[in-house]
């Protein structure tokens, strides 16, 4: 019999107007009800403050980019700066307590003068000087963005400089004169999923709709890209195409305009650094006698593979417990991070006449996570490496390969940890394999409030890390907080991933429920007690939470979520994340999303715990709304839910330290008071002396 696939009888699809008269009134009574319900008296006022202050402080790190030029670069916003300032400064400065910036581009000025809302997107600098960059800006925080030229001497956009309109614009330049472009040029430029589907070779002073077409996607595809890289004396060039989120086909072109096919697997990942080409698999590779397993990194010289040769060295090979977490190059060496159920560790490998030689990066603590933060691949071998833990705060070192290690920064204390452990236990999930998650809390506490994290999904990896917001916000209070390494992230490399793709993603939803189970059962938590939050992806898991297991948890926070698996795919980006979930067109698919789609599985008959869902009208990745007409539902049938959306924020549902730290705040009052009801609650802890705290990055 065949699955229909119609939604026509959906009553709630004009809550996906984003700009319909009829929802923007549902959303500002939503708001209005939520705000009203979760935000008044001082309990609030003070969890938010707290929160603004771990956000704003100014003796956070402020972690810095390379580009080449040997200044470091930074972004930093503060309560005077909402928007940020684009800054650097030198390592002689950097070194110093208060390093004296220079300002490069004053975000909050800008968006002033320009009576625009800007959100920083990124900038691209031209090696080798680095003076002219192209600048990423966003209104709002949504994905699409303006590109604009800018000169980092003058301090001023150039004037008939490359300018490219909002959209969801890839970038790179060629040369002083000469950019690959990727945009939104009208009817047919844009692919299924939104992005780009043709690469131009665009030179300066020409029109942009007349640029050189160097290479075309096919409508289906989820984009096409281009870019140059710009080594000397390994100059190149490449486009391509992504067939889906995780196959893609590349190539290099040559001077005479020919394309060269980089002969990989379609779902392998590849990389180009001077000389030597690495491939990682994500299915078994076959090369002659051997197969490579999924997970493996394997090198091999570039010019060598393109003209026939499989002699590949391997670099690093999987194992039931390792995985590889990533890699960066310096000029010379290579930096590999790897996790050990779900503890990392850094080795350099150096390629020499004899093979690649391995040791350890000094640098990380045995007992702390380490995590590269940069490396110069154009002109040394200097890295910056962090190290922190649930409960140690960041340390930022600069490290030359085979040179010494040099302490830059140490992130502040957010909270007291007299009492409190990490632990890290393993659930058995239902088709009985182990499931490591990370307890953060008391344990001579009994059973008490408890908050549990997960993603689970795109091969993305949640590991061990200091949170400033979580520990002032709850683990201060007396809450205890649960990182779960759910299958369909990568913590163990891609086959922990395939284990929940398409139709078996509910392999992720049964080790969430495991974890849960498994807090009751060592009496850490009660169900009544134990909070679920996670966002985007991870919001679907929340959504499968609450409509698959609602006996398990007492409240549910889901952000920027994914929701209705019937036309997800129709929604913004969402044609990209088939290879991901599945196609709801293909009645097969649907047989399987239907199961577990949370829009499609609400029942009037059921409890569910208390939910509150937060989204951003400025998503222009998971479309409001999933989270708008999951609402509407529930209200339909009578259950507890609550509801606020953001008017910008983009995917991250937040544009500036303000708007994050208040919607933190709800999401843990609102938490608070469904899982500690008492008026009392628990013991707080003060604040530390000075209160000047801060997190970890930017």
């Amino acid at each position: 019999m065949a699955i229909s696939t119609d939604d026509s009888d959906d009553p709630y699809l004009w809550l996906e107007d984003l700009d319909g008269r009829e929802a923007a009134t549902w959303i500002r009574d939503r708001n209005a009800e939520t705000v009203a319900a979760l935000t008044g008296g001082p309990a609030f006022a003070a969890r938010q403050a707290e929160i603004r202050q771990v956000l704003d402080a100014d003796d956070r790190i402020p972690y810095p980019a390379w580009r080449g030029d040997g200044y470091y670069y930074d972004l930093w916003r503060d309560a005077a700066h909402p928007r940020g300032l684009w800054r650097r400064t030198t390592l002689d400065q950097y070194r110093r307590v208060e390093p004296d910036w220079d300002v490069l581009l004053d975000l909050d000025a800008l968006a002033d003068r320009e009576g625009e809302n800007w959100v920083w997107g990124g900038a691209r600098t031209l090696p080798p000087q680095h003076r002219r960059c192209l600048v990423s800006l966003s209104r709002g925080g949504a994905d699409a963005v303006v590109v604009r030229e800018y000169d980092l001497v003058d301090r001023a956009f150039v004037d008939g400089g490359f300018t490219i309109d909002e959209a969801k614009t890839d970038v790179s330049w060629i040369d002083a004169d000469q950019i690959f472009v990727g945009t939104d040029l009208g009817p047919g430029s844009l692919t299924d999923s939104g992005y780009p589907r043709t690469i131009r070779r665009w030179r300066r002073g020409t029109p942009l709709a007349e640029a050189e077409l160097v290479y075309q996607a096919a409508t289906e595809d989820v984009g096409a890209h281009g870019w140059h890289d710009p080594t000397p004396g390994f100059e190149r060039d490449f486009v391509g195409r992504s067939l889906d989120f995780y196959r893609a086909e590349s190539y290099l072109l040559t001077g005479s305009g020919e394309r060269v096919r980089i002969p990989v697997p379609e779902d392998a990942g590849w990389d180009v650094h001077r000389e030597w080409l690495l491939v990682w698999p994500r299915t078994p590779w076959t090369l002659g006698q051997s197969t490579h397993p999924p997970g493996t990194l394997l090198a091999i010289r570039f010019d060598a593979f393109l003209a026939g040769s499989r002699q590949l060295t391997v670099l690093f090979r999987p194992d039931e417990h390792t995985s590889l977490g990533g890699f960066a190059w310096t000029r010379d060496h290579l930096i590999l991070t790897t996790l050990t159920d779900v503890h990392s560790r850094l080795e350099i490998l150096t390629p020499g006449e004899d093979g690649w030689r391995r040791e350890p990066l000094p640098g990380v603590p045995p007992d702390e996570e380490g995590c590269l933060v940069e490396t110069d691949p154009e002109s040394g071998n200097a890295y910056l490496v962090a190290s922190e833990a649930f409960l140690q705060p960041a340390t930022l070192r600069l490290g030359q390969v085979g040179g010494s290690v040099e302490t830059l920064k140490r992130a502040p204390a957010f909270f007291d940890t007299d009492g409190l452990a990490v632990r890290q236990f393993f659930a058995t999930s239902a088709d009985a394999t182990r499931v490591p998650y990370f307890v953060v809390g008391d344990p001579a506490t009994p059973a008490g409030p408890t908050l549990l994290h997960g993603y689970g999904g795109f091969e993305v990896s949640l590991t061990p890390g200091y949170d400033g917001v979580v520990g002032r916000g709850w683990l201060a209070r007396g809450g205890t907080y649960v990182v779960a390494n759910i299958r369909g992230g990568g913590e163990y490399g891609p086959r922990w991933h395939r284990a929940a793709l398409r139709a078996d993603r509910p392999r992720a939803f049964e080790d969430f429920a495991a974890v849960a189970t498994d807090l009751v059962s060592r009496g850490i938590t009660t169900p009544a007690m134990l909070g679920v939050e996670g966002g985007s992806n991870g919001g679907l898991l929340m959504g499968a939470m609450l409509t698959r297991y609602p006996s398990l948890v007492g409240a549910v926070v889901a952000n920027v979520p994914l929701l209705d698996m019937r036309r997800y795919h129709r929604l913004l980006a969402g044609a990209s994340w088939i290879a991901e979930y599945g196609d709801p067109d293909v009645p097969e698919d649907w047989a399987y999303l239907r199961e577990y789609s949370p829009y499609h599985n609400v029942r009037r008959e059921v409890r569910y715990p208390p939910v509150l869902f937060i989204t951003s009208t400025r998503d222009d990745r998971v479309h409001p709304g999933h989270a708008r007409k999951m609402t509407a539902r529930l209200r339909e049938h009578g259950h507890d839910v609550a509801y606020y959306e953001n008017v910008e924020g983009g995917h991250g549902a937040a544009a500036n330290n303000e708007q994050r730290a208040f919607i933190e705040a709800l999401s843990l009052e609102f938490l608070w008071r469904r899982l500690v009801p008492s008026t009392g609650g628990l013991p707080r802890q003060p604040p530390r002396p000075h209160d000047r705290t801060s997190v970890a990055g930017y």
